[in-house]
């Protein structure tokens, strides 16, 4: 059963789509330095190794790590969509689109959500939800078309666009997973993992993944690093604000409310990356822009609504 929204619950879940903004950002500022799916396995390595003195526990013993083989499939699903998948496409996305843009297209994220639900997992979505993901898709429409319905008929995507819609899917399915897990990562059947420890193990299958891509980058379109203190911070910081915190905080958001109610609260998203862009890139918003923005935040208002109410 979801918890009642308060006040502590909104901050947390606010935290992630704050660092994700930043994420967005930052990645847009990496392109041309670092390619996008060896950007992913820097910032996967480099999380395994900030997250091995405190996870240490799910890998130290012989019995630790047979729980964890006995759990390979799920957690290589896990590994794949939240890990390998999801940033990595984020960062092929950013080399052709704007980081303002790819942040507004990841506001279909409800519409993911209740389609994924109730698929999947025959989860009903509320009349508020729906209004609220209606709300924050046509958000998406109007960044998509710079405010013109017309040219829905003649919509051309980038392939960044294209990118960010499939990684989008696949973090959908990823907070399914996590609200719905598999039945040996619940309940009694679940080793005693804390955050640190079950963060580890989805790592370590996610490596796998992203190293993977990025050593068939790196054969495909080999390209030399630039590594500048730019870019050092850079890894550093999607290390740990977008990796280790906002998966923290979307873990305990996503569990106490449900995946439906946290993806309203992930459109802030834009809202932040417009504030750092326009800073940091020059990517100023325009009137369309404003426009999502407006129906975005009506659509959290909405949905959210339901969740103060129970």
């Amino acid at each position: 059963m979801n918890e009642r929204l308060t006040p502590r619950l909104a901050v947390l879940l606010t935290m992630p789509p704050l660092l994700w903004a930043g994420n967005a950002v930052v990645g847009r500022m990496a392109a041309g330095q670092v390619p996008p799916l060896t950007l992913n396995a820097l910032r996967w390595g480099l999380v395994l190794l900030l997250l091995l003195p405190l996870g240490w526990r799910a890998i130290a013993t012989p019995q630790a790590r047979a729980q964890v083989l006995q759990r390979w499939r799920p957690l290589s699903a896990l590994g794949l969509l939240g890990v390998g998948c999801y940033n990595a496409l984020q960062y092929m996305a950013l080399t052709t689109s704007s980081a303002l843009n790819v942040t507004l297209i990841a506001c279909s994220l409800p519409m993911w959500m209740m389609a994924i639900g109730a698929l999947v997992f025959r989860e009903r979505p509320t009349g508020r939800a729906m209004v609220g993901a209606l709300l924050s898709l046509a958000g998406v429409l109007v960044v998509l078309t710079h405010g013109d319905v017309g040219a829905l008929a003649t919509l051309r995507l980038v392939p960044g666009d294209l990118l960010m819609l499939i990684a989008i899917a696949a973090w959908a399915t990823y907070s399914w997973l996590l609200a719905r897990p598999h039945p040996l990562l619940k309940g009694a059947a679940r080793p005693d993992w804390n955050w640190a420890d079950f963060l580890l193990v989805q790592t370590l299958f996610g490596m796998v993944w992203a190293g993977a891509a990025a050593g068939v980058e790196a054969v495909v379109s080999p390209a030399v690093i630039h590594w500048t203190p730019a870019v050092v911070a850079t890894v550093l910081y999607i290390a740990i604000g977008p990796s280790l915190v906002a998966y923290r905080c979307w873990g305990l958001g996503v569990g106490a409310v449900g995946p439906t109610v946290a993806a309203l609260f992930g459109n802030l998203t834009p809202l932040f990356a417009a504030v750092m862009a326009s800073t940091l890139l020059g990517e100023v918003p325009g009137v369309h822009h404003v426009v999502a923005f407006g129906l975005i935040l009506t659509g959290i208002w909405i949905s959210t609504g339901r969740a103060a109410e129970r």
